[in-house]
């Protein structure tokens, strides 16, 4: 299966035809950029392109009033006076003869996506549409949105497919008030979004748009609201909320559907968002939900106002769906404190609903620092004449370009285990490195001269030393003492690579001795017992009561603290050790590899004993980017593991700042 990509140069064949400086900033080269971008770079050649059709009014109507639809239709026809006095019924959007019709192709392209996906025509896709649509209510136009595209789909995804549970991610910088209208009741669909707020101070400037509105009746709890109440969000901010309440909440929800409103005026240079996130975060906020519902991702063009950055960040968004390892998640460091009270207060008032989230701090006890008295402060100060920076025009660098290697994923496997299709066989070359092999044979192999364990160690060096030259993106490698070959690579790594090393070790045993100071290592071990090894801020043992086995313990810890840890650590190398008698089932198993892979480019050494080959096959099929497996709905967590993680979280997160939830006072 591939990705979609949906476009029709026919949607850009409408504009603004009268001066409103509110509207002035949609343009049709929103669309033309983004797609020309994509054709530049060859990731539209590389796409399953698919034709748009229009939509129908029986598609419209899922979501829209008769009578607005039938307003809508008279359009067309109207002459510029008409058309203008049409618009005043409504706020910030405009109308064009052509509208009418290019918004019936963008509902058409988004219900063209999703039946693309359902029928498993492809993976996932994206639709570059516009007009774009989550403002849009029942019977009224609103920012820029004449139909709700990513509702009418979700709707009609549930009717067409019986689609049980929709995740309606909005990662654009404005409240999407007319996707929360529409299925605030509804617990079949999650919506969350994020968007500039400022404490009602920000368009579209509604009460109902802060963290307090949960959702209504059966839908309490199924409206995720996250107000940014300051500008100058970063990658931090983004990526903490997705650790800490979006993807908790979506894997206890379990979506069969992911729904994207992906708007890119959260991006930084946009004058509308007036955020620093720079275009490669999007990369990694597509990466995070690609192993939910099975993979089932349909991304939908909403804003995106900078057409540089808007262009940028389309593209990190489809190469991701494309399969292409992530970028380096660089400069990560702790949330600021404005993100940090908005988290704070989200997780509060979504703990009654949420399991994974009964554990959430009170609400902060001191003033918000943004109230909006001290925001009209900030306001009046830039009047007086003093320099306001947010008006200043921001320099970012061009995302690096993501090469992904020759070779996907290369195992080292005994005689007799069958190479999994797609997956090249890796071995050493006929004539090792006599160092490297002294050195194996001298640390690892005291005991006699076991050819056959020579040569894995062998060719489990030189796997690391080929990824490390991006030859060659992941491994699985088949041993018969884990804890030698892990001991072997991290040794390996710290004399001979350069780059950091993430070991996650899932299961039981001792990891002492591959535990560094320096920050060379960062160990991370889940298991049953406790550790008898000292807690620090580079081995940090999970002890879980029924160890890897109990689901929703284990992924709470996953989300909690190994992706927070490890995207702030920056590893150049992820080693991933199953141990023996891991009790960790396949599912769980490849949900681990999809997420570890958002670290080090896809850069992930798998280490399993050699009596696991009925688990080469799902480990291989993750290490080549497929989906895993959902989990379903998550029960509750284990009030021991819960308490045991949050109180870990609350020891390191003065090392690792990913890991605050709180604004401190």
């Amino acid at each position: 299966m591939g990705t979609a990509l949906i476009y029709d140069e026919e949607m850009t064949k409408y504009k603004l035809l009268w001066v409103d400086p509110a509207c002035k900033i949609e343009v049709p080269e929103r669309l033309t950029v983004s797609h020309e971008a994509l054709v530049e770079t060859g990731m539209a050649d590389r796409c399953i392109s698919i034709p748009v059709r229009e939509a129908t009014d029986a598609d419209i109507l899922l979501v829209h009033s008769e009578e607005y639809l039938e307003g809508v239709k008279t359009t067309p026809y109207m002459t510029l006076e008409e058309l203008q006095e049409f618009t005043q019924q409504y706020g910030d959007v405009y109308f064009h003869p052509n509208i009418y019709h290019c918004a019936k192709l963008a509902i058409g392209a988004s219900l063209q996506l999703v039946d693309s996906v359902m029928t498993g025509k492809v993976r996932n896709g994206m639709a570059l549409v516009r007009p774009p649509g989550h403002h849009s209510m029942r019977s009224a136009a609103s920012g820029f949105c004449v139909f709700n595209n990513v509702a009418i789909a979700a709707r009609y995804a549930k009717q067409q497919y019986g689609v049980q549970r929709v995740l309606i991610v909005d990662w654009d910088i404005h409240h999407g008030q007319g996707v929360q209208y529409c299925f605030e009741d509804d617990p079949s669909v999650l919506y969350f979004s994020w968007h500039r707020y400022e404490h009602q101070d920000f368009w579209p400037q509604l009460r109902e748009s802060d963290f307090d509105s949960v959702g209504k009746m059966k839908g309490a709890g199924f409206n995720v609201n996250v107000p940014w109440n300051k500008v100058k969000m970063h990658n931090s901010d983004y990526l903490s909320v997705f650790f800490h309440v979006l993807l908790p909440v979506a894997y206890e929800f379990s979506p069969d559907l992911v729904m994207v409103c992906a708007g890119f005026d959260s991006a930084i240079g946009d004058p509308e968002g007036e955020m620093c996130a720079t275009p490669d975060i999007f990369a990694h906020l597509t990466h995070l939900l690609m192993n939910l519902a099975g993979g089932k991702v349909c991304a939908v063009l909403e804003g995106g106002y900078n057409l540089t950055s808007l262009a940028q960040s389309v593209c990190q968004t489809v190469q991701t769906l494309l399969g292409d390892p992530a970028p380096r998640p660089a400069n990560l460091g702790s949330p600021c404190k404005s993100a940090l009270e908005s988290l704070q207060c989200v997780r509060s008032a979504h703990r009654q609903y949420w399991t994974c989230l009964k554990h959430a701090a009170d609400l902060p006890t001191s003033d918000i620092s943004t109230k909006r008295i001290k925001l009209k402060e900030e306001k009046e100060k830039m009047f007086k004449g003093e320099q306001d920076e947010s008006t200043e025009e921001k320099v970012w660098t061009q995302p690096p370009k993501r090469v992904t290697p020759p070779i996907r994923t290369a195992v080292v496997l005994p005689d007799g285990v069958t190479c999994p299709d797609q997956c090249k066989r890796f071995s050493s070359s006929a004539d090792p490195d006599p160092l490297v092999v002294n050195k194996l044979r001298e640390n690892y192999l005291k005991d006699g001269d076991d050819s056959n364990a020579l040569a894995t160690l062998s060719s489990l060096i030189g796997l690391a030393d080929k990824m490390e030259k991006n030859e060659i993106c992941s491994g699985l490698v088949l041993v018969r003492d884990v804890s030698m070959a892990m001991m072997c690579v991290v040794q390996h790594a710290a004399t001979a690579l350069s780059n950091r090393v993430l070991v996650v070790c899932v299961g039981d045993g001792k990891v002492q001795n591959y535990c560094s100071q320096d920050g060379k290592t960062l160990v991370v071990q889940f298991s049953s017992r406790k550790s008898e090894e000292e807690e620090s801020r580079y081995y940090i043992p999970v002890c879980l009561k029924k160890g890897c086995s109990d689901v929703p313990g284990f992924i709470h810890s996953i989300l909690g603290l190994l992706l927070p840890m490890g995207y702030e650590y920056d590893p150049g190398l992820v080693v991933l050790a199953q141990m023996p008698d891991s009790g960790i089932c396949d599912s769980v198993w490849q949900q681990l590899i999809g997420l570890l892979q958002g670290l080090a480019q896809g850069h992930i050494l798998v280490l399993m004993k050699e009596d696991g080959r009925a688990c080469v096959g799902p480990t291989a099929s993750s290490l080549l980017g497929n989906a895993a497996p959902s989990l379903g709905q998550l029960h509750a967590s284990l009030p021991e593991d819960v308490e045991a993680v949050e109180s870990l979280r609350h020891r390191l997160e003065g090392y690792w700042k990913l890991l605050q939830t709180t604004a401190a006072d």
